[in-house]
């Protein structure tokens, strides 16, 4: 998959008359905990507080002109893929069957219902709920929406349009990786904008199916994925973006559950803006590698700010959620 400089700027185009563009400031409090430039891309400043909110209007979009007789759409998802998909296909009319794994954020899933999606509990995790998303679209004559595909990736690669059409000379983006729309979408603009920003993705120990895979040059599957980052809990790797990603990006680093509580912490101490723990992933990743971004000019992704109240109290004393 490739973007041109003109997909991106229609993507934008298309985004923007359902959301405004996001900000992206460079902080001078997270310049001092880490001993770089700190820009972040503000992607919890959208309307659903999260960055998979554009590529729901794209990829909706072009459901209703691909499959103008579509009655619905299916999909799965920890949370934050599940309010865009709802609030764009409940706005064209189509009705929105969302599957979650039990235990999912009951904030999340209030918030999709909020957005006018039917929600159902299946399964222990996201991939098992994937899998019956997947079979009841097709029993039900719904159309399915993956993790990964290409509208979705096109409307997702704005927000790194507007960061590298911003600050075009960022020598690093870190960016959380789940599913891998995030990080594809990074790779593409930046390839299209012809910039030379190395783009290293983010996961968690307790999910880390994505750096295996890259190591390993194939595709490998986790056992588990039981980490209250619950925006990476993915123990299936996407084939299509291991594509892109594989290829792309400078490197893939894992982070632990500790680190990124502390990110959180730092987020709302230094600049009052709640990250959830994918949101906060990519900060975490940073502080890790501080010593090497010393001095350097570097894009960070807050990917999402969707995080359950009992999970951030349990952050803002110190601990680190349980799942």
């Amino acid at each position: 998959m490739k973007l041109t400089l003109a997909d991106l700027e229609a993507a934008a185009e298309l985004v923007y008359t359902q959301m405004q563009a996001t900000p992206q400031y460079a902080w001078p409090q997270l310049a001092a905990e880490t001993g770089a430039e700190v820009w972040i891309k503000h992607e919890n400043h959208t309307p659903t507080g999260s960055f998979k909110a554009r590529g729901a209007i794209t990829f909706i979009d072009w459901v209703k002109r691909t499959y103008p007789e579509a009655k619905g759409i299916c999909t799965a998802t920890r949370g934050n893929h599940g309010q865009g998909q709802a609030r764009q296909a409940v706005a064209a009319g189509l009705t929105a069957k969302v599957y979650v794994p039990h235990g999912n954020s009951v904030e999340k899933n209030a918030a999709m219902r909020a957005f006018g999606a039917e929600v159902i509990e299946f399964g222990e995790d996201f991939d098992t709920a994937r899998e019956e998303a997947f079979r009841v679209a097709e029993a039900e004559g719904l159309v399915i929406v993956p993790p990964f595909h290409p509208e979705i990736v096109r409307g997702v690669a704005t927000y790194a349009y507007e960061l590298l059409s911003a600050v075009p000379d960022l020598d690093v983006i870190y960016v959380p990786v789940g599913c891998g729309s995030g990080i594809c979408g990074n790779i593409l603009a930046r390839d299209a904008l012809g910039v030379k920003t190395k783009i290293v993705g983010v996961v968690s120990e307790r999910a880390d199916c994505v750096k295996q895979s890259v190591e390993a040059g194939r595709l490998i599957e986790t056992e588990s994925s039981a980490t209250f980052a619950d925006g990476m809990a993915v123990r299936v790797p996407v084939a299509e973006a291991f594509e892109i990603y594989s290829k792309g990006a400078a490197r893939i680093i894992s982070v632990s559950d500790e680190e990124v509580a502390e990110a959180i912490r730092i987020y709302y101490r230094d600049i009052h803006n709640l990250a959830e723990g994918a949101g906060a992933a990519p900060l975490a990743g940073l502080l890790k590698e501080k010593d090497q971004m010393r001095g350097k000019k570097v894009g960070v992704i807050l990917c999402g700010g969707n995080i359950d109240t009992e999970w951030f109290l349990t952050v803002l004393g110190g601990g680190v959620p349980e799942v």
